[in-house]
């Protein structure tokens, strides 16, 4: 059968490929074509810059129009090539020979290229694409969810809830803090991902300028490839490398990206099992089922999905930044065919988030059940009466409370007051203790 969404493989081409088909920006085969023309045209040009030719207007303008208007054709017409060539970077070296031609200027086409090993231009151009990736789409996706979060926090900030630590009923907290704890969370990984730079490998083909020095011993190669990478390319150039870069700070983003995705299932799980717990109702949309048996039901599917796809990005990242890192001596062939999969994690991630979206934006906020869970359990305010009698140095208030509360399933607000009106105690400190309940009794 010939490709279509519906023969696809992967989901991420097939099922999901209407909410993730503006990755193949970053991420496909034409994806890489492109960027790599892109770094062997800028640098032609930075080499035409330093006077080692001497470059028209009209044939730079050429190549950027070029490299800027990179085509779908342009590619099949470089793959066509690499059928011949046996090597992908030497067919687009090749494209770029007969652009020059075009222009009248193949008297330059052996500056395409010159004195580099294809991991130059793997090793540029493929970082730049995650950066962008990362800049244009990613971190956008996470800070923008994020947000929203932050305002679901603001808006149930003073709505009383339940806590629960082992499962059992604790003391009470509040929903709007409990979701500002993932607005930290999230803020804290999002800054230490800011911090890891994006590195690029470019020096020759085992990383010592050997071709360049070679044909100018005199010149600054190191200099020449530093304000390339950093000027021209915005990447931060490794200074001594094999034939490959080190991927150790692509790593450091593969793990930030999988902390942040643990955080998102963690949530996940949460937001489930309020809804489990009737904490929340889900908005039904006319036409859907939620159940093909059952008719009432309105499942937490979209949590369920970001779950599911948060759990297959991690398993793909934590293999990239274990693998990626390794390579036998000055280079193998391995870390090629793994770089062409960095997407398919990003593309799961992505489409966790707007699952995520999609669910909270269905969440109806059913404070009545709140409230019953709340008035249900007037056994956690014992750590409040206990704590307050430790104050008034009351003695052994904390087992007085364990022999009233552990265990019993019957303690309600008419059982703790009675116990509060045996105590020993003034009738204001009496007062004072009343006046705790489950709805007050949750803390800064």
């Amino acid at each position: 059968m010939d490709l279509h969404q519906l023969t696809a493989i992967s989901p991420i081409d097939g099922r999901y490929r209407s909410q993730l088909q503006h990755l193949d920006e970053y991420f496909s085969e034409y994806a890489l074509i492109k960027y790599r023309v892109l770094v062997e045209v800028e640098y032609f040009l930075f080499l035409g810059e330093k006077k080692f030719f001497k470059i028209s207007v009209l044939v730079k303008n050429h190549l950027q129009h070029a490299a800027a208007n990179f085509s779908l054709e342009n590619a099949a017409t470089i793959k066509a090539t690499e059928k011949i060539t046996n090597h992908d970077v030497k067919a687009v070296e090749y494209f770029l020979k007969a652009e020059l031609e075009k222009c009248n200027a193949g008297h330059l086409k052996e500056w395409i290229h010159f004195g580099l090993t294809s991991q130059d231009i793997n090793n540029t151009a493929i970082p730049l694409s995650w950066k962008h990736a990362m800049e244009h789409d990613y971190l956008p996706s996470i800070i923008n969810l994020q947000h929203q979060l932050l305002q679901m926090a603001k808006d149930w900030k003073d709505i009383p809830m339940l806590a629960r630590t082992h499962g059992q009923a604790a003391s009470p907290t509040r929903l709007g803090k409990e979701i500002m704890v993932y607005v930290e969370r999230l803020e804290n990984q999002i800054q230490l991902f800011s911090y890891i730079p994006f590195m690029a490998k470019f020096g020759g083909a085992t990383g010592n300028f050997n071709a360049h020095h070679v044909a100018y011993p005199k010149y600054d190669w190191v200099k020449f490839a530093n304000e390339f990478t950093e000027d021209k390319l915005g990447l931060q150039r490794q200074q001594y490398t094999t034939q490959i870069e080190h991927y150790d700070t692509l790593a450091a983003h593969f793990d930030a990206i999988k902390r942040i995705n643990t955080i998102f299932i963690d949530f996940c799980r949460d937001i489930w099992t309020y809804v489990s717990t009737d904490y929340f109702k889900q908005k039904t949309k006319k036409g859907e089922i939620g159940s093909s048996a059952m008719p009432h039901k309105v499942n937490p599917i979209d949590f369920e999905n970001a779950e599911g796809n948060l759990g297959i990005a991690n398993a793909l990242l934590e293999h990239l930044s274990a693998k990626l890192p390794l390579s036998r001596l000055q280079r193998d062939l391995t870390d090629s065919t793994v770089l062409r999969n960095i997407g398919v994690p990003i593309a799961h991630t992505i489409l966790s988030i707007k699952s995520i979206e999609k669910g909270l934006a269905k969440l109806v906020l059913n404070e009545a059940k709140l409230k019953s869970d709340l008035d249900n359990n007037w056994a956690v305010v014992a750590e409040a009466i206990q704590t307050v009698l430790r104050r008034e140095n009351y003695p052994q208030p904390y087992e007085a409370l364990k022999e009233l509360t552990r265990g019993k399933h019957a303690i309600d607000k008419k059982a703790i007051h009675g116990f509060i009106s045996k105590l020993k105690i003034s009738a204001a400190l009496k007062t004072e203790l009343k006046n705790i309940t489950p709805f007050n009794y949750t803390g800064i």
